[in-house]
């Protein structure tokens, strides 16, 4: 008798915890539809931490694997000290044709940081903030402190008393395709038309060269990957298995789909195609939520990003030489910004924690956005 009252206490402490995690992304119709369904007090889950559930989660999953209690979710604040906001959203994607007005993207200024000696042809911040790279078509990858970037931005000089680039690799042999950052490592992963992927240990102040790489794993968080391909489709796949569990074939038709990235709820991914199109699509179904119309990008790899809040999305216009930003829920283009480049703009990314954010382009620059108001 006492074990089933206990299971039934333990019961109701479950689903005010699902009620509490629902609400903390912006998830209230199912808050209240769970909260219906189960009989549990709405009040009940006032008192509860959003992200409780999720750090229960992580300490159980530590335990299981014999990590320890709280090896796995307190690693997560990785080399940078940031704790990322798992399964949290500024915006709640699954309510559909919204009406009203959109948000208006604050402005912002840019400013020349750099060159590289071709087309620079990637960029990338790493998940605290800190730092960035880019990569180019010269074969060399680039890597900035985002602090004396703008320090260089205080004074009228370009390259000011602070230098931004703070190390540059060479290690291909062919012009760089993408960049990325280890979620919890001072790792930096580029890929190159040379077929070879490089890890670079940005931690070792006189490291210029990639090491060599025994084993590969995956972070307690990569429960997912998405790939985007040539022929225009993208595809969810499990992390663990590495198994394809969600194909979405002609995606971006034909043309080739640039760029995929999830949501921080990983709900969601934005994608990216040379038919002009940015699209957010639906994990679980594979159905197109949103569509962002109005940049013209068929040439060149391009990429769409969400800002730090993902309050609004951003791309490349490279008929018409602008950064293009949208409204993330209404999908209204809200602001059309001059690039500044010579020529089209290649890529861009945006800063995962504060509104800043860099481009590259064929002009062989990197130019630095900060918000300015």
């Amino acid at each position: 008798m006492d074990e089933a009252v206990q299971e039934a206490k333990l019961l109701r402490q479950v689903n005010a915890l699902i009620v509490a995690h629902l609400r903390g992304q912006n998830l209230a119709q199912a808050a209240s539809a769970v909260a219906a369904a189960t009989m549990t007090p709405l009040s009940a889950a006032d008192s509860i931490p959003s992200d409780h559930l999720l750090r229960l989660v992580a300490k159980g999953l530590a335990a299981e694997r014999g990590g320890g209690a709280a090896s796995v979710f307190d690693s997560a604040a990785g080399y940078g000290g940031v704790v990322p906001p798992l399964g949290s959203s500024a915006v709640d994607f699954s309510m559909q044709d919204v009406k009203g007005s959109s948000k208006s993207f604050p402005k912002h200024e840019a400013r020349h940081i750099s060159d590289h000696k071709n087309v620079a042809r990637c960029a990338k911040f790493s998940p605290d903030g800190k730092y960035f790279a880019t990569g180019s078509a010269d074969t060399s990858i680039k890597f900035f402190e985002v602090a004396k970037v703008k320090q260089t931005m205080v004074g009228d000089s370009k390259d000011g008393s602070a230098r931004p680039v703070i190390r540059t690799f060479y290690d291909h042999t062919q012009p760089v395709n993408d960049l990325d950052f280890h979620p919890e490592s001072p790792i930096l992963i580029s890929a190159a038309k040379d077929n070879t992927i490089k890890f670079f240990d940005f931690s070792k102040t006189n490291a210029r060269k990639a090491f060599r790489v025994i084993q590969v794993r995956y972070s307690c968080t990569g429960s997912l990957y998405v790939t985007a391909s040539k022929d225009g489709s993208l595809r969810v796949w499990d992390g663990v298995s590495a198994e394809c569990i969600r194909p979405i074939i002609g995606a971006h038709g034909s043309a080739e789909a640039t760029s995929a990235i999830f949501t921080k709820d990983e709900r969601y991914i934005l994608s990216c195609g040379k038919d002009s199109s940015v699209k957010l699509w639906e994990v679980g179904t594979g159905r197109v939520v949103k569509q962002y119309a109005g940049a013209v990008h068929r040439q060149f790899r391009c990429q769409a990003v969400f800002n730090e809040t993902e309050e609004f999305v951003l791309s490349v216009d490279e008929q018409n030489n602008e950064v293009v930003v949208w409204d993330a829920l209404t999908a209204e283009r809200v602001a059309k910004l001059s690039s500044g480049n010579t020529g089209a703009p290649r890529w861009l990314d945006h800063s995962p924690v504060e509104p800043v954010f860099v481009t590259c382009g064929n002009d062989r620059s990197v130019r630095f956005w900060r918000q300015t108001v």
